[in-house]
């Protein structure tokens, strides 16, 4: 119920007295908190058709209104600075008149919440949810159609969604479009991808917003196409950062049965637009009422921190929906992953035999083939010996050596493995030392393939004990035409977690649309990559070390990453004395790892020979928790440095990771998060004196000391380096 609806239309005498409504609209933040300190405890004003909400802590205010022609549009402020300037809301719809003006105001709905739920897994065991809402009734007048604008206002951003409701005059429709505006205010510093529908696997630009220009990425890997009338589409989540020190980005929350949202940008005039990806005939959605739209977000504040360690995001999706979540638990795996991408071994069983010989059965070894029934095996042995819960095999199905650019649509069945991997073997010998064996399932894109083998796939998990199943969706979709972020495979990605928790399996998924916060609703959907993630840097050009500054305040924002940490061999030259490609960071950063990319499954992504030239470092990796009771923010600022500490879950040892960009970096710490009245050994893996992510990235070193809350650590983090610290209570 809406506890105060139209509680100041019935009593506004105070806001009659009021001789110029427009310019109290645009003071109001100011006005209620200096002024009226009873309507503070409403938190909600109206003037005319100006609404105005406050936030609780009354730092953000979203003020909504009808401009003469019945236009909602809606401005946001942040301690009393302009963050979005008046935008306009509006949904097109194919054959029907838009739902973009000519509206008046039915009815103002208000309601406060403020809540604590625990989530299944996460960076803390529980997550307070506190805003305040408005939901706007609206109809248009020329048409009788009816749609509700809601809005929700926390201290660290407002979110508002479409919610339209079931009526006579719409039922089934389609969305061709929507026009929901970002009106900014300065020429922001920004952190942005290229507008490509299906991938996010591009390195970060650093720029600002007048200096976006699509043009210059490479389209062979992505669209970057101009669009018209000047203007630019860039993905979101769209961090920025003002010329006066607030932070702003722009996402998006509960992306279902919808398409993902970029962003049209007029650079000249700080404007964005959001753009809906098209399906293969160039549709957006299409919908019934009753029914809603994403949230679109706008996060704000002065203080990095409060952006990276927000909760926002996963506060506007719907409560978990599964009954039993015992099934659900954090995990720690090698894998035979690492050596494909380094070129020592092949996912395919043949190696260079071509399509036809596949399909007449006459496959012989190349000799190069990774997921054999005796590799697999010695990645068992490794994870039993050292205390990991299971094991990663791609490759091990038929159907590899048959995959040519997206041509084929039926290339795997998930369950036929190729002729050197014995399925049952390989099982009964994990089981035998105690750890789990995770499935892969590449579907080479082709959808409806996978969504025919689904539950064939999940039965032979089950029948062998799988907890897991890790998805990949390379190539261009098919049914041919749609995109990875459309409304087709949104659903698809949803569905998979839905039908995968009907079986009691989790789901990591790879090359999908990026996360929204769904993993409230299905915290089955445990990881996803989602992201450009560590395994390029094994063969392109690879991730600068700013890359893992910047993810945490926009990628991770939605869900975890399963973002492969733990590279110890930095240079590919290693492998093949002819090859100059490297990871972009020093060794202890990618410990670092660990804890700023956070995920509840966590793979130690590099050979099992070369832990074992480092047992020291490789120590951290092994006692390193990945499901926490609580986590703490200490230093953050996009696209240069990111310190958090960690609390794990049903114990007393704390974990501190600290990355830094390309420049080197010294800090000191306060360790006042740590338990009074309990002393801990601190085991801190620096970078060495003489570190250097490119000319000397595996120099590290190794102390430990004695410390309380009260102690304070100095870090010199290296030039794209970083520091890991466990931790431990001393009984």
């Amino acid at each position: 119920m809406y506890f105060y609806e139209n509680l100041l239309f019935r009593n506004n005498s105070i806001l009659n007295r009021i001789k110029n409504p427009s310019l109290f609209s645009s003071r109001i933040s100011y006005f209620v908190m200096k002024k009226l300190p009873l309507l503070v405890l409403l938190f909600c004003v109206t003037i005319g058709n100006s609404q105005n909400i406050l936030s609780p802590s009354q730092k953000v205010s979203l003020t909504f209104s009808l401009s003469k022609e019945g236009k909602p549009t809606y401005f946001v402020n942040y301690k009393n600075q302009s963050i979005v300037k008046e935008s306009t809301l509006a949904i097109l719809l194919k054959g029907l008149p838009a739902l973009d003006a000519n509206f008046r105001i039915d009815s103002i709905g208000q309601k406060k919440v403020n809540e604590t739920w625990q989530p299944v897994l996460g960076e803390q065991s529980n997550i307070k949810n506190n805003y305040n809402e408005m939901k706007v009734a609206l109809s248009q007048q020329s048409t009788n159609r009816k749609i509700n604008i809601v809005f929700r206002v926390f201290d660290e951003g407002v979110a508002f969604r479409y919610d339209f409701p079931k009526q006579r005059n719409l039922d089934y429709f389609i969305i061709s479009d929507e026009k929901t505006q970002f009106n900014l205010t300065g020429n922001h510093k920004t952190f942005w991808l290229p507008g490509d529908f299906d991938s996010q696997e591009y390195p970060y630009t650093e720029s600002k917003l007048s200096e976006i220009n699509t043009d210059n990425i490479d389209k062979n890997n992505g669209i970057g196409l101009k669009s018209i009338a000047g203007k630019f589409v860039i993905q979101s989540p769209l961090m920025m950062k003002s010329a006066e020190g607030v932070y702003i980005n722009i996402f998006e929350a509960a992306v279902v049965n919808y398409p993902v949202m970029h962003l049209d940008l007029v650079p000249e005039a700080f404007q964005l637009t959001s753009h809906l990806v098209p399906n293969a005939i160039g549709d957006k959605a299409y919908l019934q009422t009753p029914c809603v739209s994403p949230w679109r977000t706008i996060m704000v504040s002065d203080d990095a921190r409060d952006i990276v360690g927000s909760k926002m995001i996963l506060n506007l999706n719907e409560p978990c929906k599964i009954k039993d979540v015992s099934f659900i638990k954090p995990m720690k795996f090698v894998g035979v992953w690492w050596e494909m991408h380094v070129g020592k071994s092949t996912w395919d069983y043949a190696g260079s035999q071509n399509a036809q010989n596949a399909a007449d059965g006459k496959l012989k070894p190349s000799g190069k083939h990774g997921a054999t029934t005796e590799n697999t095996k010695r990645y068992i042995d490794f994870a039993a010996k050292n205390g990991f819960d299971g094991v990663l095999v791609e490759g091990w199905n038929t159907g590899w050596e048959d995959w040519f650019g997206n041509w084929k649509e039926n290339v795997f069945d998930f369950v036929t493995p190729y002729p050197d991997y014995n399925l049952k073997e390989v099982n009964d010998y994990a089981k035998s030392k105690g750890v789990k064996m995770i499935m892969h399932n590449e579907t080479s894109a082709s959808v409806a393939n996978y969504e025919r083998h689904l539950d064939r796939a999940f039965n032979l998990m089950k029948e062998y004990g799988y907890p897991a199943v890790k998805t990949g969706y390379v190539g261009r979709i098919i049914p041919r035409g749609e995109f990875h972020d459309g409304q087709t495979m949104v659903n698809h990605f949803n569905y998979v977690a839905q039908r995968a928790a009907d079986y009691q399996l989790m789901v990591d998924s790879h090359e999908s649309s990026r996360p929204t916060g769904y993993s409230r609703t299905y915290p089955n959907y445990v990881a996803a990559e989602a992201a450009r993630g560590n395994e390029f840097n094994a063969w392109s050009v690879g991730n600068p070390p700013m890359h893992e500054t910047i993810l945490p305040f926009t990628r991770l924002l939605g869900g975890p990453m399963d973002y492969t940490p733990g590279i110890f061999e930095i240079k590919m030259s290693y492998y093949d004395k002819t090859k100059t490609e490297q990871v972009h960071t020093t060794l202890a950063k990618q410990l670092a790892l660990y804890l700023t990319m956070y995920s509840p499954v966590q793979m130690a992504a590099d050979l099992p020979e070369n832990y074992e030239r480092y047992p020291d470092a490789f120590q951290f990796i092994k006692d390193v928790a990945v499901d926490w009771q609580d986590s703490k923010y200490l230093e953050a600022e996009p696209g240069d440095y990111l310190t958090v500490a960690r609390k794990e879950k049903n114990g007393e040892r704390w974990f501190l990771g600290a990355i830094t960009d390309e420049n080197a970096r010294d800090t000191e710490i306060k360790l006042d998060f740590l338990s009074p009245n309990k002393k801990y050994k601190a085991i801190i893996y620096k970078d060495g004196t003489d570190a250097d992510w490119k000319n000397n990235p595996k120099s590290y070193q190794i102390k430990a000391i004695q410390v309380t809350f009260k102690s304070k650590i100095k870090l010199h983090l290296a030039n794209g380096g970083g520091t890991a610290i466990s931790f431990q209570p001393i009984n």
